[in-house]
């Protein structure tokens, strides 16, 4: 008898269960109609609508209220950074899970190897050939040390100007003996580098061979040093002196002044070096270090201003 009890209930729970779900009598499908389903599916409908329009306008007037071409308060220039030069950057960068590795290691004319290497340097130069999305020499001209950008303006820096085997087409030079790394400085808005006029004028630890650039080019220009912030790289220990190999920089060995400040100007693209390696040992991990030199630049090794450090490996 219990047992018939406990069926019957468990059935009575079933049947009301059913019920519920769809009631053939009423017509109500888990306790409602058609007709109050769609009443409240078009309240939330709108409901959500007009929550997600009200949020749309928020931001609007958000956004409205923001001036994307203001300065900060606080620049370089001003004395009110904490910076007082900017750190140097370089590309390619190894790979995103080695995102605090400095080792650029590649295996000489293996095409899969060297892919990310190279797709990393072909993006970054995109914005210098024209063909990314960024806003690209949107208000560039040619500048000189004799002719500089005006308010507007920014000067022009373009991809053709790096050596030939410095190029997208020459796979930067890792299918063959003579990797190339691109070096640029941080943008670090008022920042207006001190130049170099004199022989006089270069530190002590400047190496002999930049010493050696300058005077050259001094002689060039009519006995007076261009405007520029000096690049320099070398192996940093003796060992790594001796691997590096024979160093070539394009389209200059340095940064032109007439570059600098930057003024947060739309479409403004930072000059890059480009230090072509020739020929570096194989199989020999290289420590390099690359400095920018002005007199305003200072070198922290700690926090990294001035100067790049990173290990070259070819296989």
């Amino acid at each position: 008898m219990a047992d018939h009890g406990l069926m019957k209930r468990a059935s009575e729970r079933d049947d009301s269960f059913k019920t519920f779900v769809w009631n053939p009598q009423t017509k109500q499908f888990l306790g409602r109609t058609g007709s109050s389903w769609f009443k409240i599916g078009v309240f939330y409908i709108i409901f959500y609508a007009c929550l997600a329009g009200f949020f749309a306008v928020m931001m609007a007037v958000f956004y409205q209220t923001l001036d994307t071409n203001h300065l900060p308060k606080y620049t370089p220039g001003d004395g009110g950074s904490l910076l007082k030069n900017p750190a140097m950057g370089f590309r390619p960068l190894p790979r995103a899970e080695n995102v605090e590795s400095t080792l650029i290691w590649y295996k000489n004319g293996d095409n899969d190897d060297i892919k990310h290497w190279v797709e990393q340097l072909n993006k970054f130069i995109e914005p210098y050939e024209g063909t990314s999305d960024v806003i690209s020499g949107q208000h560039a001209t040619s500048c000189s040390e004799d002719k500089l950008p005006g308010p507007e303006e920014v000067c022009r820096f373009e991809d053709k100007w790096l050596s030939d085997k410095c190029q997208k087409a020459e796979s930067w030079g890792y299918n063959r003996e003579s990797p190339c790394i691109l070096l640029k400085l941080n943008k670090m808005i008022k920042w207006v580098p001190e130049v170099y006029e004199s022989l006089d004028e270069l530190p002590d630890n400047m190496p002999q061979k930049l010493k050696d650039h300058i005077e050259a080019k001094m002689n060039e220009n009519d006995g007076k040093i261009p405007k520029m912030i000096w690049v320099s790289c070398e192996g940093e220990n003796p060992a790594d002196q001796e691997y590096i190999g024979p160093i070539q920089y394009s389209p200059w060995q340095g940064f032109p002044a007439f570059y600098f400040p930057y003024m947060h100007t739309p479409g403004y693209l930072p000059p890059i070096v480009a230090v072509q390696f020739n020929q570096p040992m194989s199989n020999v991990l290289i420590n390099i270090e690359c400095r920018a030199w002005a007199k305003n630049i200072v070198h922290d090794r700690q926090n990294r201003l001035g100067l790049v450090h990173f290990e070259l490996l070819k296989d």
